[in-house]
């Protein structure tokens, strides 16, 4: 029996004797870390330079009208119509956060806590669908509303995903009506 038991004692890992290149590799790594950190952020900070073309976002006007729906949901941001991952971060676009929608005859108006509100107009909504991704958020199929819309002369498609995923249908249906009947008065 004592055999198994010296057995058991020697499996033990070996002293740290070289501090000085344990810290140094630590160290190497976390400054690696960091840089790759500040590129993404610089990388991120350029594309919004690049699309600063793009004009402000409307806000919403003090008279809405009654709301035809609302959702509660997450907003997992805007790309350029088409292009599921042309992400657009211009004027906080990009930013995803916690998103409510109310949708009325003047439009759709999205606040989203923490983050920029924009209001879309009903004259600049162009479609609505049901997809499975949008930049960097890829869901199952149908588990996003995807609502394109004009914004100065260009179209950009944002992405919603509703706290009770069963409301895309509602909303795709009544967004599309709205903007058939939009379109007719035009």
């Amino acid at each position: 029996m004592t055999p198994v038991i010296l057995l058991a004692e020697a499996k033990r890992s070996a002293e740290v004797t070289d501090w000085g290149a344990r810290i140094g590799w630590l160290v190497g790594l976390a400054l690696f870390v960091a840089l790759v950190y500040w590129l993404m952020r610089e990388g991120w900070k350029w594309r919004g330079t690049l699309q600063g073309d793009l004009p402000e976002l409307p806000s919403a006007p003090d008279e809405p009208g009654e709301a035809r729906l609302t959702m509660s949901g997450r907003y997992h941001g805007s790309t350029t119509a088409g292009q599921w991952l042309d992400r657009i971060v211009a004027h906080g676009l990009g930013t995803r956060s916690r998103a409510e929608l109310t949708l009325t005859e003047a439009g759709l108006d999205v606040v989203r806590p923490g983050a920029t509100d924009f209001f879309v107009p009903a004259a600049a909504l162009r479609e609505a669908r049901l997809d499975k991704g949008i930049a960097g958020k890829v869901l199952t199929e149908g588990g996003l509303l995807v609502v394109t819309w004009a914004h100065g002369d260009k179209l950009i498609d944002s992405g919603f995903r509703s706290d009770h995923a069963a409301e895309h249908t509602e909303w795709v249906d009544t967004l599309n009506h709205m903007i058939n009947d939009t379109e007719g008065a035009r």
